[in-house]
């Protein structure tokens, strides 16, 4: 598995995990587990148009004067512009994330009586 993999099958777990009980993170990582074996990442790589700023000099300039010495700055603003660009992603994430939700939702209805995983009390 290559680093790029990886990084994107950590990034996908800490975003799964990011909310919930500690029990609900828990039977989560299990369910994650599981359907990572089921529906396994397929990384591919894409073409996409990628959106970047820069600044850049609008033609005036404002100016002041302190005895001998004149001070200008050059007023700039911001231009957007677009560059294809390549970025990595797994085409079976969203897929995936159906399943993990789904299975940590039905994990925790048959022990906690919630989908949440909140312990009674």
């Amino acid at each position: 598995m290559t680093m790029i993999k990886r990084t994107a099958i950590l990034f996908g777990f800490a975003a799964l995990s990011s909310c919930g009980t500690p029990e609900y993170q828990a039977e989560q990582s299990i369910c994650a587990a599981t359907w990572m074996n089921r529906i396994p990442p397929r990384m591919e790589q894409e073409v996409y148009t990628k959106t970047e700023t820069r600044e850049v000099p609008t033609g005036r300039s404002t100016c002041t004067g302190t005895g001998n010495t004149m001070q200008c700055i050059q007023e700039m603003k911001t231009e957007y512009y677009s560059i294809p660009a390549v970025r990595t992603v797994d085409r079976n994430e969203a897929q995936r994330d159906v399943q993990i939700r789904a299975c940590t939702v039905k994990v925790c209805q048959e022990k906690y009586g919630n989908g949440e995983c909140k312990p009674a009390g």
